[in-house]
């Protein structure tokens, strides 16, 4: 029984030891987690990519992942043609124009120019997507889209042209290499290696050299909430629906643009 007892006890003590030791060992793991403390942070590299800081020996776009044919922001490319009070339709003459570039995006939103070390790389990336199905813009060059046409404003409405551009949108992440070691390292990523938050979009350009997109007359109804803030003097930047989705109050009518006249 005295045996027993002595052998319970002698373990008892192991395990009280082992729990002291915990503490030490943690804290000696934690210590080499502080060391790069003073390394570039995703934000400072994106802040040096963006600025082509002198301390880069180079910045890089790493694409992850692509997706064609995507949509951009639903704008209005004309002016506003009113037909209110009128209970039949008449015919106007729409200025419609517009322009595409190649854009990045990151935390803050960007656009690099050409000549800096991350528009080149961007650059060099579009080659692949740029095919002979597939023609983007690389470089920050605007390709334009301008014409004018004669169209049918719907009784008692207002009429505008709408547009969205078609694009390559291509993620993936920055790796910047600096001049320098910073803890002992030269390399390090933006906002961490292998993510698809940076995203670069290349715009989709026809064989006859305008922009790629969807192109559509839409028509309001006078005296509604969709009809109010539209201004023949403005095309307001305020955020429009897509095709299809503006309401009972709105008509959408596509226009292929087989029948836009080349530049």
């Amino acid at each position: 029984m005295t045996r027993t007892g002595r052998t319970r006890s002698h373990r008892s003590k192991k395990k009280r030891i082992t729990l002291a030791l915990s503490p030490l060992v943690a804290v000696a793991v934690a210590v080499p987690l502080m060391n790069p403390a003073g390394a570039a942070t995703s934000s400072e590299v994106t802040a040096d990519c963006s600025a082509d800081s002198d301390k880069l020996e180079n910045c890089e776009f790493v694409d992850v992942q692509f997706k064609r044919d995507g949509l951009g922001p639903n704008q209005r490319v004309s002016g506003v043609s009113d037909n209110c009070g009128s209970t039949g339709t008449d015919t106007k003459t729409f200025n419609v124009s517009t322009s595409v570039t190649r854009t990045i995006q990151i935390e803050d939103g960007f656009t690099a120019e050409s000549g800096t070390k991350l528009a080149n790389s961007v650059f060099e990336i579009g080659v692949k997507f740029s095919t002979t199905e597939f023609n983007i813009t690389r470089d920050d060059k605007t390709t334009t889209l301008a014409f004018s046409r004669s169209d049918t404003v719907q009784a008692d409405s207002k009429a505008f042209f709408m547009w969205s551009a078609k694009r390559t949108d291509v993620s993936g992440f920055l790796k910047a290499t600096y001049k320098e070691a910073q803890d002992g390292q030269k390399v390090f990523f933006s906002p961490s290696e292998g993510a698809t938050s940076v995203h670069v979009f290349y715009p989709q350009i026809l064989k006859n050299g305008t922009p790629d997109g969807r192109l559509w007359l839409r028509n309001v109804k006078c005296g509604t909430p969709e009809a109010s803030g539209l201004q023949n003097s403005t095309r307001a930047l305020r955020s429009e629906p897509g095709f299809g989705q503006g309401g009972e109050n709105v008509t959408d009518i596509e226009i292929p643009l087989a029948e836009i006249p080349a530049p």
